[in-house]
């Protein structure tokens, strides 16, 4: 009798510790679950807080770049989202001609004109941009805010600001660029807000107000963000601009400012001074009428004239890319223009920015006037021209997603 009392109050012993076991055991689940879900919930808000939205366009996109812990400097991310209007484009090129290397058959203006070109709603997208680039130029004209060298402030430690602080010197609105284009219709590079590529690879009033000489030099289409420029400096970034196509008698045109200078006038507008400046131009000058007739005193101490043509061979010491450009560091900031007109050297020099990583990760800005056929520029690049709309769109697109903010140049 005692046996069997014993045995039952053993078995209600063990079924009470297996309650427990398994209570331990939910336990122990839930409590993983939790700690789960705190951990996923954290890794989400800091995805969130390194995305946002860009409206018009229904892209996500990550955070400009993954911040560094010294200096406010950004490591460069090849992270490029095109705005809607660039991103259509992209994606028709058939639809619109421009893969037509025929100047016949590309045009460059339709698009602005007639909504039944693209659709109802990119074509009010693009009207929207052109009023927001008008008051972005007409701001940056009037803006008469000091802006300190920020190049050198921030070689020196940044003074009583912290970088954050100093580079809003450098915003155009007190909200920042974007502030300034409620159409949504910039793009995002390493760089910062740029302008999307359109065409006619020019200011929108050539298409809109007339094709004319004076719309066709605007170079106020061109945006630049130069706060998000001057949170990638770090104490020891040299600036570098490297110019191929140096001449500073533009064209003859001599009632209209070098496009060069307008802008380094830009640059310098907004807290960024070049530490050398690189300017090689294959047409013979004078040096003494480049230095005493040409070029602004301000830029002596950092101007290095070379007279000398550049070369598409990547082995030769002429290939500026090659021989300067590669001697600087990630860590610089280093702008290209390239226009010599001449489709057979530029368009290579071109494409070896854009295949070469070592090379184009140390750049910055690039600036490229790319002669394709388009209708609307035949009378200016003639027979000079080499390949289709496409061609240069995919050659531009192709450089911002390798982390360079590539634009049109005039």
């Amino acid at each position: 009798m005692m046996t069997n009392r014993l045995i039952q109050k053993r078995a209600k012993v063990k079924g009470s510790m297996g309650k427990i076991f398994l209570a331990c055991l939910f336990a122990a689940v839930v409590l993983i679950i939790l700690l789960f879900e705190r951990h996923l919930t954290t890794h989400l808000n800091l995805l969130l807080e390194k995305t946002e939205v860009v409206a018009g366009s229904g892209d996500t996109q990550t955070s400009r770049h993954v911040r560094e812990s010294n200096h406010g400097k950004e490591r460069k991310e090849h992270v490029y989202v095109p705005a809607s209007t660039e991103h259509y484009i992209m994606n028709n090129f058939e639809k619109l001609g421009f893969h037509f290397a025929d100047y016949t058959k590309a045009a460059g203006c339709p698009i602005w004109l007639d909504p039944e070109i693209s659709t109802q709603e990119n074509y009010d997208n693009l009207q929207a941009f052109a009023e927001d680039i008008d008051t972005y130029s007409k701001l940056l004209e009037d803006f008469n805010e000091t802006v300190p060298n920020l190049v050198e402030t921030v070689r020196s430690g940044g003074g009583s600001l912290d970088q954050k602080e100093l580079c809003k010197a450098a915003r155009p609105h007190p909200d920042g660029i974007q502030a300034l284009f409620p159409s949504k219709q910039l793009s995002l590079t390493p760089a910062g807000y740029v302008e999307p590529l359109l065409t006619p690879m020019r200011h929108p009033e050539f298409c809109t107000k007339g094709v004319n000489l004076h719309n066709l030099l605007r170079m106020d289409y061109l945006v630049h963000d130069f706060e998000q420029m001057c949170l990638n400096l770090k104490p020891h970034s040299k600036s570098i601009l490297v110019d191929m196509g140096a001449s500073l008698e533009f064209h003859g045109q001599s009632r209209f400012e070098p496009p060069i200078v307008t802008l380094l006038n830009s640059f310098e507008k907004f807290g960024f001074h070049f530490d050398h400046i690189y300017a090689s131009e294959v047409k013979a000058f004078d040096s003494k009428k480049v230095f005493d007739d040409l070029l602004p005193e301000k830029y002596f101490a950092s101007y290095h004239w070379m007279n000398t043509g550049v070369s598409a061979d990547k082995e030769s010491k002429l290939n500026i890319l090659r021989s300067i450009v590669s001697k600087f560091g990630e860590d610089d900031f280093i702008v290209v223009k390239l226009d010599i007109d001449t489709s057979a050297i530029e368009v290579p020099l071109a494409q070896q920015l854009l295949e070469d990583d070592s090379i184009n990760k140390l750049v910055d800005q690039f600036y490229f006037e790319h002669h394709v056929h388009m209708k609307e520029i035949k009378r200016c690049w003639g027979g000079s021209a080499q390949g289709s709309i496409q061609d240069s769109f995919e050659l531009m697109n192709g450089l911002r997603k390798k982390g360079v903010a590539a634009h049109f140049w005039v």
